[in-house]
């Protein structure tokens, strides 16, 4: 009896499990310790006391409550009535940071360039703060792109309605506020000392982490799959939201995982050991068919 022959043969295809890398910057490409952190919330205080006029015995509390329900202190400022130019504030908050205390880090550099994987920076800061750090630690030609402050708000210069008719679009004001009148800013203070709040909390203008719609807009803009991109970040409600969007996700700065992240590394310099499978390839089998002879 004669055997059929099969015509056909195996080929293995290696894949990768991700398409790219997406970081966060700040807290996580370098570490906490470094002292810039500390020192950008003193220069958000000083900002809101002298060109906001909130008064100095007020800024610990409200930067508190206004980070915790809006992202950012920017965004909650906006949120709560607070008028200014994005620029200045963040020449006022980033202008005097320690720059010299990031170095360059080799060690860093050379995991990141050995991984063959879009990589790409997407951080609430804004670009000059951004290169300006990167360039500090050698890593400025690391990554592909930089999604940040800028890249999903424009720049706002102070605005004002001209007139009730043109109350559908802002005009730009050449002299941009700084303290408003106590009668429009939201008492974010106040409405938080309630025992039971009542009023809703503003919504704010600006769009940043952790809103699931600033992380899918960035996704949007850089053309990414979440489900086929890992997420580095320093913030446990960043990972969340970037979870909820459908990314994987590393938690890094902690030694143990939290609810929505994937992995959990106390340095971005664990990357090897916290995540080797960056570094493996998967393997898939396709059936070829052999042309008869």
């Amino acid at each position: 009896m004669e055997m059929e022959n099969d015509n056909s043969f195996t080929q293995q295809t290696a894949r990768p499990k991700y398409d790219c890398l997406l970081f966060d910057l700040d807290d996580t490409l370098y570490p906490l310790n470094s002292g810039l952190a500390l020192a950008t919330h003193q220069n958000i205080k000083d900002y809101m006391v002298e060109k906001l006029g909130i008064e100095p015995s007020k800024t610990d509390e409200m930067t508190n409550l206004l980070y915790s329900n809006y992202g950012t202190t920017l965004a909650g400022l906006r949120a709560i009535g607070y008028d200014f130019d994005y620029e200045e504030y963040y020449s006022f908050v980033h202008g005097k940071l320690p720059y010299e205390n990031l170095k360059p880090d080799p060690v860093l550099r050379n995991l990141l360039l050995s991984l063959p994987y879009r990589k790409l920076i997407f951080t609430n800061s804004d670009k000059v703060h951004t290169i300006k750090a990167l360039e500090r630690l050698g890593l400025e030609d690391c990554f592909e792109g930089i999604t940040c402050f800028e890249t999903l708000n424009p720049i706002h210069k102070g605005t004002v309605y001209d007139d009730e008719e043109n109350k559908g679009s802002m005009a730009t004001d050449p002299t941009p506020k700084t303290a408003l009148k106590c009668s429009e800013i939201f008492d974010i203070i106040q409405h938080f000392s309630q025992p039971n709040p009542t009023a809703v909390l503003p919504r704010t203008p600006v769009i940043c982490k952790p809103s699931e719609h600033a992380i899918e807009l960035a996704l949007k803009i850089a053309n990414i799959n979440p489900k086929r991109t890992l997420f580095f970040e320093d913030s446990v409600r960043n990972i969340q939201a970037g979870k909820r969007v459908g990314l994987h996700t590393v938690l890094v700065g902690k030694f143990q995982k939290v609810k929505g992240a994937d992995y959990a590394m106390e340095s971005i310099h664990n990357l090897r050991k916290t995540v080797p499978e960056l570094w493996e390839t998967e393997i898939t089998a396709q059936v070829i068919a052999c042309p008869e002879t």
